[in-house]
């Protein structure tokens, strides 16, 4: 039998997708290998997403409270939704359960469901409930919509693209280390208080409340911008620009010193020894969007705010690497992730 750890998440995806038959229905655009799936929807298209989330993997209730992890779980699948360049708008939430959870507990987890609803305008439309052994399991699928002529995918960018990332990188993962920490000083001393202090609170809330970037759509729109290609950063930037280089049969050349990263996640990185580039590349879980664009359409967004030109894409697929100021390239390898 083959070890699951031998193809990662990023072979695994693919070995499914290769044994997964061509689509029947001619309303099936697109299927495994995106965002998001596409589908005919009138005049525009529709997007289909479905995240899952696992106590003990994804999330640990000893410091993630419930009604975080309800925002959070629908956050995951309205970013699948924002990149492919759409805007949400219905989801279901399946939840497995076990008898550990009173009801004003499932009363808090929806709570922030509701609320990252009304921030998002969605609308909750259903879902299914389950008995689970192994803790919380939720189930979130999103349904969005875009117009046919801006529909983003990952596999269409070009040689000499700008790549481009919204937001700052890294604070999610400084975050979460902070929060783990700090549990494992409770579980040495149970009357403990927790350490976290104002001065790292945003990194907390990037880990426990992340939010997707859909107001990034919207600038997009408005300045007229259609990006080439674009990918939310679930997994790492690291991970998320070799899935859109090598769908899209180019290579990439990014520069650590553009890299935006957070005046807290350098402290936070100093504090626990770690290289801020490393938590920006393989971090995780900061939700933003990995896009590139024409240089003439960069023009436009040259004076946002909230985009940052990191790079620029290749014609040689075999080179995706980072770049120092004193000229030495380092492959980029994406981390993933692994059984236990």
């Amino acid at each position: 039998m083959t070890d699951l750890n031998t193809l990662g998440e990023i072979g695994l995806i693919e070995r499914i997708k290769q044994g997964t038959p061509s689509p029947t229905h001619a309303e099936t655009i697109r299927g495994i290998g995106d965002d998001a799936a596409v589908f005919e929807w009138g005049e525009d298209y529709g997007l289909l997403s479905t995240d899952m989330l696992v106590e003990g993997i994804h999330f640990d209730l000893t410091y993630v409270p419930l009604k975080h992890l309800g925002y959070k779980a629908v956050t995951f699948g309205v970013s699948d939704i924002a990149a492919m360049n759409g805007f949400p708008l219905q989801l279901t939430v399946s939840i497995g359960l076990s008898s550990r959870f009173p009801v004003e507990a499932i009363d808090e987890l929806y709570e922030g469901i509701r609320a990252a609803c009304q921030a998002y305008n969605v609308d909750l439309v259903g879902g299914d409930t389950t008995a689970s052994r192994s803790g919380l399991i939720l189930s979130v699928t999103v349904l969005g919509k875009v117009s046919k002529d801006l529909i983003t995918y990952r596999n269409t960018a070009q040689a000499n693209d700008v790549v481009c990332v919204t937001g700052d990188l890294g604070a999610a993962y400084l975050g979460l280390q902070l929060l783990e920490r700090e549990k494992q000083v409770f579980l040495a001393d149970p009357n403990m208080q927790p350490n976290l202090s104002e001065e790292r609170s945003y990194l907390v809330q990037r880990q426990l409340r992340p939010d997707a970037r859909t107001d990034i759509v919207h600038e997009l729109r408005e300045l007229g911008v259609r990006p080439t290609a674009m990918i939310d950063i679930s997994d790492g930037l690291a991970s998320e620009l070799l899935h859109l280089c090598r769908q899209s049969g180019t290579g990439a050349v990014i520069f650590d010193e553009n890299l935006p990263i957070d005046d807290q996640t350098y402290l936070a990185a100093d504090e626990f020894k770690i290289s801020p580039v490393t938590a920006a590349l393989n971090g995780g879980e900061d939700y933003e969007l990995l896009f590139t664009v024409r240089p003439q359409a960069f023009e436009k967004l040259a004076n946002s705010a909230h985009v940052t030109a990191i790079g620029y894409l290749t014609n040689d697929p075999s080179q995706v690497v980072l770049a120092t100021k004193a000229g030495q390239q380092t492959p980029i390898r994406a981390q993933g992730w692994h059984t236990t």
